[in-house]
């Protein structure tokens, strides 16, 4: 059971670069409400593993967090 978890890991990692790539590449609200999904889970998953995490990877994760808030935001501007 443990090697398929292990197998696992490479596809959700590719499967999420393209999702993050496809929002960042769509038009105005097309690109915006994968971004904001985006944005919603990763602050979900941050509030669950914070206590755990180390502080210099807690403000890299926010780093990531905000850049992708930002991006949505300006493609649901512009």
């Amino acid at each position: 059971m443990a090697g398929r978890t292990r197998g696992a890991r490479p596809g959700l990692f590719l499967g999420a670069l393209v999702v993050a790539l496809v929002a960042l590449f769509l038009p105005g609200w097309y690109g915006a409400v994968p971004l904001v999904a985006i944005v919603i889970g990763l602050a979900w998953l941050m509030s669950r593993t914070w206590p755990v995490v180390p502080p210099a990877t807690r403000a890299l994760r926010l780093l990531v967090l905000a850049v992708f808030a930002a991006f949505a935001v300006y493609k649901a501007i512009h």
